[in-house]
């Protein structure tokens, strides 16, 4: 009797096999990539590097401990989409232990404690994400490159990553607050929208790089839909739950709360609707259920820009609504004909 390999899910049946699913995800972040290194250097491609090399290395030293097939498992290129997703998350000169450090603990701790692919709660890159914002505070806030004028060439980024040493005289010459930090931060110190929006640092240059990231985020996310890997429910409730409560709180008082088309073009909202939150591991199953998922992450992230300690909001919108997952699909996925549900 012939004895057949067996693995967990996501089983890699039919058309769509799981690296197939990973590379179009990757593809998707291209476009992203690449507005990233025009307003922000070669800083962004170092990271991805450095995330990549750790999660693929502790990816495949855990299924080798695991006694599994590592050159299937590695092949199905989750680990790199991880690594790509968690790297474009960070400032592009990050040093470098930072990124290995979120790097091990979304691979280690929220993928493979979880058990793998298939059976991770969370989304791993967020996991590590959130980490290094609570370990790491300084670093990941106060090293964005101004996407205005020259940025730090090659030999400097390096140097930054790997020795800490600012490109130029000083990181301040080079460094600068997003849009996102700098309205909450002015908005806390009780300025009026008008009056940030007409500082010059936040020229709309600045404003226009985030819009841009943006776009290409949202390129990419139409050739997710188009390939099939997305489906449209959780990016589109993702993107109306933010736009519908920026515009209600807006229209209340324009002084205080900046615009929906501020929130969709600065940050990663875009990023986080179409490659995040429709991770299909931790991510709501049922078409209702992913409406009430993706909107959810949406209220959230509104909530926790305007009223929370982190300027984005996403990585954390997206793990609280992780945990729901498993409320939101018992209310929400269809039962068979003639069962019904146990009462208590």
């Amino acid at each position: 009797m012939r004895n057949f390999s067996t693995a967990p899910a996501p089983h890699i049946l039919g058309a769509d096999p799981v690296s197939r699913v990973m590379r179009d995800v990757l593809l998707g972040l291209v476009p992203v990539v690449i507005v990233y290194v025009i307003f922000f250097g070669v800083g962004v491609i170092v990271n991805i590097l450095i995330a990549a090399i750790v999660c693929v290395g502790c990816e495949a030293a855990i299924m080798k401990m695991r006694n599994r097939d590592v050159q299937l498992y590695v092949g199905d290129l989750s680990a790199l989409v991880c690594a790509s997703l968690l790297a474009l998350a960070l400032p592009p000169v990050t040093p470098w232990y930072v990124t290995v450090t979120g790097s091990l603990f979304a691979i280690v701790v929220a993928k493979h404690l979880y058990g793998g692919l298939g059976f991770n709660t969370f989304n791993p890159a967020m996991v590590g994400y959130v980490v290094l914002l609570i370990a790491f505070p300084v670093p990941m806030a106060d090293l964005w490159l101004s996407p205005v004028g020259d940025g730090p060439g090659i030999g400097a980024t390096l140097a930054a990553i790997f020795t800490g040493s600012p490109p130029v005289a000083g990181w301040d010459a080079v460094t600068m607050a997003t849009p996102l930090d700098r309205v909450q931060g002015d908005l806390a110190r009780g300025m009026m929208m008008t009056e940030v929006m007409a500082d010059p640092v936040m020229d709309s240059a600045v404003v226009s790089a985030w819009t841009w990231i943006n776009i290409a985020a949202l390129a990419g996310g139409i050739y997710l839909m188009f390939r099939g890997v997305v489906r449209w429910h959780i990016p589109v409730s993702v993107l109306l739950g933010l736009a519908v409560m920026a515009t209600l709180f807006n229209i209340s008082n324009p002084d205080q709360y900046p615009s929906a088309w501020f929130h969709l073009t600065n940050g990663s909202a875009v990023l986080g609707a179409f490659f995040i939150a429709t991770d299909p591991v931790s991510a709501a199953t049922s078409r209702r259920g992913r409406l009430i998922y993706g909107a959810g992450i949406g209220v959230l992230i509104y909530v926790i820009r305007t009223w929370g300690a982190y300027p984005d909001g996403v990585a954390f919108a997206v793990l609280l609504l992780n945990m729901a997952v498993p409320a939101i699909d018992y209310f929400t996925i269809p039962r068979a004909y003639g069962e019904q549900r146990e009462r208590k």
